[in-house]
């Protein structure tokens, strides 16, 4: 499914100049990146969704509470061993001028811009990584019952730039672990746009909204946001979570294999069962924390 990305009505969206992702590339323009003004009306919108009408598939659920435990989602890490860790890939993939890489992936230097607060930024010791949704909202909203391979993908994904974002230290702390109920970015133009990625993080993770926070945000979508869309996304899988996400097709279960006990799954040289795999089934997992006969 392609859904493409646009702006609400009328609203001012903030454009970036072109970024490098190497020591060796050619330097880039390093002005600020320039303000445009979206169009007035989402007629000629690309074929996809809104951002309201994925809202609609979005369950919305009291929040998890307890159990959050930061290092399970293991950020930052150098999950693809190039020396780099999670942090500094999206330092080189945000900025906008010519980045400084030395050795043992030392930033030296580089030019960002915070899209939170407008705050430019020369520094890597200026910056701070926001995971939009952050990760005490996806353990709340759905990621308690995660697998610990889905827990640190989220933690340091770089495969969807909007999970990950390079801000101000000041606009960080002050978003904390809060949702779009009780915070939205300073910056006016970065508002919409926020709101949309936030909607598609949510839906491509399968997680749930509380109340407040699913109300809010379809107040927003509705009124001086109407009209914001989000750009494309691949789906998690619907063996990330209990929950199926509606963005993928639902796997045909393998209904032939059934354990009825644990020591039975043992006996099948089959254990731990995982949530999503043959034979796994919340009967089987007592704490029920995607992992089954552990």
């Amino acid at each position: 499914m392609l859904i493409e990305e646009s702006t609400s009505t009328g609203a001012p969206v903030t454009t970036a100049a072109p970024n490098s992702t190497s020591s060796s590339s050619t330097t880039t323009s390093t002005v600020a990146p320039t303000t445009t003004v979206a169009p007035t009306t989402t007629a000629g919108a690309p074929t996809g969704l809104l951002a309201i009408d994925v809202l609609a598939f979005i369950p919305v659920e009291n929040e998890h509470k307890g159990g959050y435990v930061r290092d399970a989602f293991g950020y930052p890490a150098d999950l693809d061993g190039d020396g780099c860790d999670t942090r500094d890939e999206v330092l080189m993939t945000e900025s906008v001028a010519f980045v400084d890489v030395q050795s043992g992936c030392f930033l030296a230097s580089g030019q960002w811009w915070s899209l939170y607060d407008g705050v430019e930024m020369r520094s890597p010791s200026e910056i701070e990584i926001d995971h939009v949704v952050s990760l005490k909202e996806a353990w709340d909203s759905g990621a308690w019952a995660w697998d610990p391979l889905t827990m640190v993908a989220f933690g340091n994904d770089l495969t969807d730039t909007r999970t990950l974002r390079g801000v101000s230290s000041a606009s960080n702390q002050d978003k904390g672990e809060k949702d779009p109920s009780n915070w939205l970015p300073s910056e006016p133009t970065a508002v919409c746009p926020y709101l949309g990625e936030w909607v598609a993080i949510k839906a491509r993770w399968s997680l749930s909204m509380d109340q407040s926070e699913f109300g809010r945000i379809r107040n927003l979508l509705t009124g001086p946001c109407v009209g914001t869309a989000i750009a494309p996304f691949e789906p998690v899988t619907a063996t990330a979570g209990y929950r199926t996400n509606p963005w993928v097709p639902t796997p045909v279960a393998d209904v032939d294999v059934y354990f009825p006990n644990c020591a039975a799954a043992r006996a099948a040289g089959v254990d731990p069962l995982y949530l999503g795999e043959p034979g796994y089934r919340p009967g089987l997992d007592g704490d029920l924390d995607g992992v089954a006969c552990e």
